[in-house]
């Protein structure tokens, strides 16, 4: 007889707890607004209490009590170790290379890692949709040690090529970083509501390495816009603890 247990979690939650997991004590994370800010924000609480926060803003050691709104939000600079001019984080945190980790969003990422928010559609000066835009995110994927993405997955999100490159990851394969002299690994992790992908080590392609309970790699390949290569040690997420879960709905509830 089998018995099924009921899940009590959604695949937001799922993404946004893997997310967290990713982070460790005193990496110094660069946050964009969103879904990253949800994941780092959740690390700090849970696990990794000594992360620093560091937010486009000027805002470096941030510990809102709740989720931010944007960059701007008040709490972000009333609950931070300093608050520096907006090029003071680029050109002494950023470009230095200070930053282990830059967590980003995406509206489109390609299997090279190639992030785009600028245009949806290849006439930019007529696009489908114009997206907000770039913001500091091309920095921070050029000059991040590495970078983490997280993103809900689709085949409008993930595409075989992006239409505008705004954040370059890898190119068209291994190797375009180092031509260009970027300086940080680009993107090593990427993390969906459906599972985990990484690059190969030897092409720099996306490949599928872990799946979130309950789901298949049937519906991950469908949700994506190449052909998706799956590793051959391919692991299954653990399910979000109870902690995690308490942690991250009394973050998203605050006021």
């Amino acid at each position: 007889m089998t018995t099924t247990v009921e899940r009590t979690y959604t695949s937001d939650e799922m993404m946004s707890v893997a997310a967290a997991r990713a982070l460790t004590g005193g990496q110094r994370v660069f946050v964009g607004i969103g879904l990253p800010s949800t994941a780092a924000n959740l690390a700090r609480r849970t696990h990794a209490d000594d992360l620093v926060l560091i937010y486009e803003s000027g805002t470096l050691g941030s510990k809102p009590t709740r989720l931010p709104a944007s960059i701007g939000d008040g709490i972000l600079a009333d609950t931070a170790d300093a608050v520096i001019s907006v090029p003071e984080v680029f050109n002494y945190w950023l470009q230095p290379g200070r930053i282990d980790v830059g967590f980003l969003g995406a509206a489109q990422l390609d299997k090279f890692g190639n992030i785009n928010t600028t245009v949806i559609g290849t006439d930019y000066a007529d696009p489908k949709v114009r997206l907000p835009g770039a913001g500091g995110a091309p920095e921070i994927a050029a000059n991040c040690h590495e970078v983490y993405v997280v993103v809900r997955q689709s085949k409008r999100s993930f595409v075989d090529q992006v239409d505008f490159i705004t954040s370059f990851g890898h190119g068209r394969g291994k190797g375009e970083r180092e031509e260009l002299g970027l300086p940080g690994a680009g993107p090593t992790l990427v993390i969906t509501d459906l599972g985990v992908m990484r690059p190969d080590p030897d092409t720099a392609e996306l490949v599928l390495t872990q799946i979130h309970e309950g789901v298949t790699v049937d519906q991950v390949k469908e949700a994506t816009g190449w052909d998706l290569k799956v590793a051959a040690e391919l692991t299954t997420t653990p399910p979000p603890t109870e902690a995690e879960l308490t942690a991250l709905r009394e973050l998203k509830a605050a006021k």
